[in-house]
């Protein structure tokens, strides 16, 4: 299970954050396109340490190297225009023990990527809780021998049909973010998984 930054900051967030990592969160995507540098860096420092190896950079990749996060995640847009050095790039991360994950929107691209990601995200399989409009597409990817987490829509009521759709994992972003309680939807998200993947 993926849990996306909010893009903009929440009252409280990174404290949250800290509590949903001693629940058991082991994948957070670090997104947060507005923020400078300087504010990545001290959003980071807000993080507890121990929770660093569990943390995926979207923006600034050297911060990968700088804090020892987990790893990088290249936004589509960055995947397209990096062109031949797309796999160098990747390997250079791959390299020095980082994960390197992409998103993707169309199965077909993800498909045929010869790029060796260690995972790739899809989006929207279901309808987005976090944009207004966008609709879910409800992929089956079964078929794909590649491990893909699911985005798009997920939540409480969606994960078995994410697990029986082929995905190998869900991110979620605003059944969690957009809750009224963040921790207890974690919480609630994380166990309603568990029990679809047992």
């Amino acid at each position: 299970m993926v849990l996306i930054a909010p893009e903009t900051d929440l009252e409280n967030e990174t404290s949250r954050l800290n509590q949903m990592f001693k629940a058991g969160l082991q994948s957070y995507h670090f997104r947060k396109p507005a923020k400078t540098l300087e504010e990545c860096r001290s959003y980071l420092n807000q993080i507890e340490h121990a929770y660093y190896p569990r943390i995926v950079t979207h923006g600034f990749h050297f911060l990968a190297e700088d804090y020892a996060l987990k790893g990088i995640h290249l936004k589509e847009q960055l995947r397209n225009d990096l062109k031949e050095e797309l796999l160098p790039y990747v390997q250079r991360y791959q390299d020095k023990g980082f994960t390197v994950s992409s998103s993707f929107h169309e199965p077909e691209v993800l498909s045929d990527s010869k790029i060796p990601f260690d995972y790739h995200l899809l989006s929207p399989v279901f309808s987005s809780i976090s944009k207004q409009g966008y609709q879910g597409r409800g992929f089956d990817i079964s078929q794909i021998p590649k491990k893909i987490i699911g985005l798009g829509g997920i939540q409480e009521e969606t994960i078995a049909q994410a697990v029986a759709l082929g995905y190998s994992g869900i991110g979620v972003l605003g059944a969690i973010w957009q809750s009224k309680d963040p921790i207890k939807s974690f919480k609630r998200i994380q166990k309603a998984y568990r029990a679809c993947i047992k």
